[in-house]
């Protein structure tokens, strides 16, 4: 590599960042004299010696120039950013409702007998952070590192320590931002961050380069390299912009202690950061290898490796969401809910027990009947239909008699609500309407044939107890008899799916 050609050292003298300091542009073609001038030599001539170096053949020379292209193209840049190296991690990812959301949505199930699609349900919890919490186990016996028993997560724990005082510092301490004397000093520019705004101040305040340096630690240090970053680093000569600065860096951060007796005040974050570093830091680490964490810290956590697999199994929850469903679907039974399917086998849930008449509504009052004649015939038909046809059809068994239209909707609507409530109609939360499904009847030689098995096993001697257990299992006619016979029962063990 050659030398650099010495240039005068006076950029130096000026307070500028480093890639101000550029040098001087120089005509390279200075000693150029025409196509009869000597071809350029090098370091090839030796001094004193007026021989030529040997020239390269025409093919050696596109040789040599092919090589060299490849040779750059493969280079490595001087300030290429270090790659982000990502662990493969084997964690087992579940999606939990989140406590307190969980206690509004049973609630307001409960306050009416609308049914609910639990598919919906599961995709309300996961489309919204605060709904959700994260339980992350490893499957390898790896460990999570965490803050304390609720804070952010990571796989490695230098991640989690570099960022711990600004995940956990208003537990720890009472922030106040305070204004101090007003800057004294003539200043005509001030640096600013391109990618961020943020002003940094004069490059010959004593506050410069600590906020340079911190700015990037906090926010660019994981995309570039730190030359890389004053690059991005603009002189602004705004008059405005630096009455801006000035009033800005009056405002001074102070934390006071919060657990400790006589309370510590500190009048910088660096002072803060280090007394939290030794203080607080070392009991508030723990690893486990189950962790649970709150959905909003689930997508702000400081090591992006557990922060893409998160992402990524919310995005497969939020297209099939079968794990949210079967953890709704145990809290739901818990708080005394009923789980039922319809609609092709959907899973829907409702505070009232479905318990359906039947096709036979002979035995029934004519309004009553001509609800579920409706509903059955229109399967899905929504609420302002219905009020429609049967207030069409009141007119016609009332034999042309005058009623008036709001008093046979308060009539409708009082039977409708009847119907809802002892479970004979399902009235779905998007205002539609649809019977429960009938449970199938049981033949009754299949029921006198379960009695006779049971008459049988209970009169047969204590001492062949032994010999039943060990027989093959009964036919696949007792079998199904057995659950039929159990349906006809109530079981709800044995309803069809």
């Amino acid at each position: 590599m050659p030398a650099p050609a010495s240039q005068p050292d006076l950029l130096d003298l000026k307070l500028l960042p480093a890639w101000v300091k550029e040098a001087p542009q120089t005509d390279r073609y200075a000693d150029f004299s025409g196509e009869n001038a000597e071809p350029f030599q090098g370091a090839g001539r030796i001094k004193g010696d007026g021989r030529r170096p040997r020239q390269r053949q025409p093919a050696q020379r596109k040789e040599h120039l092919r090589s060299g292209r490849s040779r750059a193209r493969t280079a490595t840049p001087r300030h290429s950013p270090p790659r982000e190296t990502t662990p493969s991690l084997a964690v087992n990812i579940r999606f939990l409702p989140n406590p307190r959301s969980l206690e509004n949505v049973l609630a307001q199930i409960k306050s009416s007998n609308l049914a609910y699609s639990v598919f919906s349900l599961a995709r309300l919890f996961l489309e919204k952070p605060e709904r959700y919490e994260v339980r992350l186990k490893s499957s390898e016996g790896t460990s999570f590192f965490q803050l304390g028993d609720h804070g952010a997560i990571a796989s490695v724990s230098q991640n989690l320590e570099s960022n711990a005082f600004a995940l956990s510092k208003e537990d720890f301490y009472r922030i106040e931002v305070v204004q101090s004397e007003p800057i004294k000093g003539n200043f005509s520019s001030i640096a600013r961050c391109r990618i961020s705004g943020i002003f940094l101040g004069p490059t010959n305040h004593h506050s410069y380069q600590p906020q340079l340096r911190s700015l990037y630690e906090q926010r660019f240090s994981r995309r570039m390299s730190f030359p890389e970053y004053q690059r991005q680093i603009e002189i602004v000569d705004d008059p405005e912009m630096v009455e801006r600065w000035k009033e800005e860096a009056r405002n001074v951060t102070k934390y006071t202690t919060l657990s400790e007796e006589p309370a510590i005040t500190f009048n910088n974050t660096a002072e803060a950061e280090r007394h939290f570093r030794q203080k607080y830091l070392p009991g508030l680490l723990r690893s486990a290898s189950e962790v649970t964490i709150d959905g909003v810290l689930s997508r702000n956590l400081p090591d992006r490796a557990v922060g893409r697999l998160i992402e990524g199994a919310w995005a497969r929850e939020m297209r099939s969401p079968t794990g949210m469903m079967q953890e709704l679907i145990g809290a739901l039974r818990q708080s005394g809910l009923h789980i039922f399917r319809h609609r092709r086998g959907m899973l829907f849930v409702t505070p009232t027990r479905l318990k359906a008449i039947g096709l036979d509504t002979s035995a029934l009052s004519q309004p009553i009947a001509a609800i579920l004649n409706t509903i059955s015939a229109n399967a899905g038909i929504h609420r302002k239909r219905l009020t429609e046809q049967l207030i069409a059809t009141a007119e016609q068994m009332n034999n042309g008699e005058v009623i008036s239209t709001e008093k046979q909707k308060l009539v409708l609507a009082s039977d409708l609500r009847w119907l809802i409530g002892e479970g004979h109609v399902i009235e779905f939360n998007d205002g539609t309407f649809d019977l429960p499904r009938a449970r199938p009847k049981v033949p009754a030689e299949l029921v006198q044939r379960k009695s006779e098995t049971d008459l049988a096993d209970s009169a047969a001697p204590a001492e062949t107890a032994s010999e039943h257990s060990n027989m093959e299992s009964p036919p696949a006619e007792i079998a199904s008899a057995d659950a039929s016979v159990r349906a006809f029962a109530g079981d709800p063990a044995a309803l069809p799916s």
